[in-house]
This record gives structure tokens, C-alpha cells and sequence, in this order.
């Protein structure tokens, strides 16, 4: 493998993002289809990186986006503009595949608080601190990925897209700025990322506020608030039931057993009863319609076959459409 290629095309703020959230997607090395994504497609491991089962050491993929990262950055440079507007820092923190990148620009003089030296510490949860509230998103997710990434990157995608198409603006209102007062325009700039990176602790709040409310004890709500519960994919519970062999297959009590034996003999009865109606009227009834009439287990339905029966013109008529 190379350490490097050329692109095809200028690459876009936007793809190096992309870049940079990369778990094997596409390859054989896809972190979520193997069994260690679990039944939600989580494209992480927990370390130790390297494990053993028997005598054999084995491995897991260490992907570009993972779960430990602390932050990360993307740096754009553009010589044509003043250097306090030309360099942009797209900063974020936690994982890069659930973070938000908002522009920090070269000239701003602070940033905000929750990504501020000395706000919050490795030791302590503060949820004032950008990279606990982000990780406090990221660890609730890893419990139903799959699904809870689509509601972090509808989100993620309104912030960054936003930051995005308002640079030019901004980058025109900084360089106005810039040949009245480089101090205003360093002040302009220092609000505008300020802003920025208060939207984005803002939005990640209501964020996990949401996820919460969505995913609370496995259920899903819907859109209109309604509970459902989706259970796990069929993938995952052919796995499930391959693994355990029939230790949690359902069975019937012996009573159960019995009752079912009964409503079975019982219904056959009413099949007979329904089989000498139609013959009696001379209604032909051909192999397969006798199949089906005999096949119907419950009794109830049987009687209101036998009811039908007796003005049916056919024995079609007497069974279900599907």
C-alpha cells in the first residue's frame, strides 16, 4: 500500500472530514459486518488490540476513526487570504465519525469555554467540557449504533454543513474587517468561533437529551412518540439460536400440549362434518381444497366454516384468499 496517492480532483474541506471517519467501509476489513460489530454493526473494539482464544493470538483492525480519540483536526490553509483569516483549524473532539468539526480561525484570540484549556479534566466528568459531553453521546451510542448513528449524523450534518457554506460569508466580512482594523477583524473572527462552538455544545445537549428519550431500555419511539420495540436484526438472532442449540427454544407444558391435541381432533371432526355438507349438496371438492379444509386447527373457524358451507357454491369459496 502506498504512503500516499494523488487525487483525481482538489479535495474539499468536506472529504478530508470524510477521510478522516473512516472504519474499512466497503473492504474486506468492514468493522461492522463481522461478529465483533455485535447485532448493531459497532465499528469498534476494545482493547487490548491483540487477544488469544487457545493457543492462537488474533487481532483487531485498527480503523482511521476509532473510539479513543481525543480530538482531531483539519487544517485548511489558503495563502490568498490575510493569515488570521487564510488558516482554519476544523476542530473536534471524541470519535471523528460522531464528532462535530466547527472552524476555529488563525487570528481568534480565545476559544470557547467547553473547548478551552483547563475546562474539565480526565479525572472528573463535567459535562461544561465539550469532550464529556461528546463522549457522553458516543458511549450511549455504542449500545444501539446502527441506529442511533443515523439521529448523531442528522445533527452532526446540519452543524458542519452550516459552518461550511457560511464560510465564504464570513471569510468576506473578515477580510472587510481586516483593512479597517486587524484588531476587529481578530475580534470578529474570536466571536464568530465562539458562536460556533457554543451552537455545537448546545445542539450536542438536546442531542443527548434525545437519544435518551428515543432509546430509553431498548425500546424505540417513533417520530410521533409512539413506543415500538424493533428487537435485533434476524442476523443476530439466527446467531443467537445457532449458538445456544435449543436451550431457549419455547415449549409447550404438557397441558398446553394436551389442549392443542384436543382443538385439533375437534376441529378435524368439524372438517368432516363440512366435507359431508358440500358432497351432500353435490358440490365437488378436489384434492387440494380437502387438504385445506382438513388443515384448519381451530375449531372456531371450522364452525363458521361449517356455516358457510351451506350456501357456498364452491369449496373455494369456503377458504381463505391468500
Amino acid at each position: 500500500m502506498p504512503l500516499w496517492i494523488k487525487p483525481d480532483r482538489k479535495l474539499t474541506v468536506a472529504d478530508v472530514m470524510g477521510f478522516m471517519r473512516d472504519h474499512f467501509e466497503g473492504t474486506e476489513l468492514d468493522m461492522t459486518t463481522d461478529r465483533g460489530a455485535g447485532p448493531y454493526g459497532l465499528p469498534y473494539r476494545w482493547r487490548p488490540l491483540t487477544w488469544k482464544s487457545g493457543e492462537e493470538e488474533y487481532f483487531n483492525e485498527r480503523a482511521v476513526s476509532t473510539q479513543q480519540t481525543g480530538f482531531s483536526f483539519v487544517a485548511q490553509s489558503r495563502g490568498h487570504l490575510p493569515r488570521e483569516i487564510g488558516g482554519v483549524l476544523w476542530y473536534g473532539v471524541d470519535d471523528t465519525y460522531s464528532t462535530v468539526y466547527f472552524p476555529v480561525y488563525a487570528g481568534v484570540t480565545a476559544v470557547p469555554h467547553a473547548f478551552a484549556e483547563g475546562t474539565g479534566s480526565f479525572e472528573e466528568v463535567d459535562l461544561d467540557a465539550a469532550f464529556w459531553r461528546f463522549n457522553q453521546v458516543s458511549n450511549f451510542a455504542y449500545l444501539r449504533y446502527s441506529d442511533m448513528i443515523l439521529d448523531i449524523q442528522k445533527v452532526q450534518q446540519e452543524l458542519e454543513g452550516r459552518f461550511l457554506s457560511d464560510q465564504d460569508a464570513v471569510d468576506q466580512a473578515a477580510v472587510a474587517l481586516m483593512e479597517q482594523s486587524p484588531r476587529l477583524a481578530r475580534e470578529y473572527l474570536t466571536d464568530y468561533t465562539r458562536t460556533t462552538g457554543e451552537t455545537v455544545m448546545a445542539r450536542w445537549s438536546e442531542l443527548s437529551d434525545f437519544l435518551l428519550y428515543k432509546y430509553l431500555d431498548g425500546n424505540v419511539k417513533d417520530a410521533q412518540g409512539n413506543v415500538t420495540h424493533p428487537g435485533y436484526p434476524d442476523s443476530w438472532y439466527e446467531e443467537v439460536s445457532t449458538s445456544t442449540d435449543d436451550r431457549l427454544q419455547m415449549r409447550r407444558m404438557p397441558a398446553e400440549l394436551a389442549l392443542k391435541a384436543e382443538q385439533k381432533a375437534k376441529a378435524l371432526q368439524i372438517a368432516g362434518a363440512v366435507l359431508t355438507l358440500l358432497e351432500g349438496r353435490g358440490i365437488v371438492v378436489d384434492d387440494d381444497s380437502r387438504t385445506a379444509i382438513e388443515a384448519v386447527e381451530d375449531p372456531g373457524k371450522m364452525k363458521d366454516m361449517l356455516v358457510l358451507a351451506a350456501t357456498a357454491e364452491s369449496a373455494a369459496e369456503l377458504l381463505p384468499n391468500d
